[in-house]
């Protein structure tokens, strides 16, 4: 036989770990410096234009 868990500790426990890693996502997104974020965003836009140069025009 297998082992009786309680269904309700079973769902709260996973609640629980999927809150913990929206925090931990929620975190690195927002705790970030305004110097982190426009940094990123130059990366990302500097990303977006080199493939758009390198895409092929039917």
């Amino acid at each position: 036989m297998g082992e009786i868990i309680n269904l309700n500790r079973a769902r709260k426990a996973r609640d629980k770990a999927e809150a913990k890693a929206t925090a931990a996502a929620n975190r690195a997104a927002h705790g970030r410096t305004k110097g982190e974020k426009s940094a990123a965003e130059i990366e990302r836009a500097r990303i977006q234009r080199l493939l758009d140069q390198s895409r092929r025009e039917d």
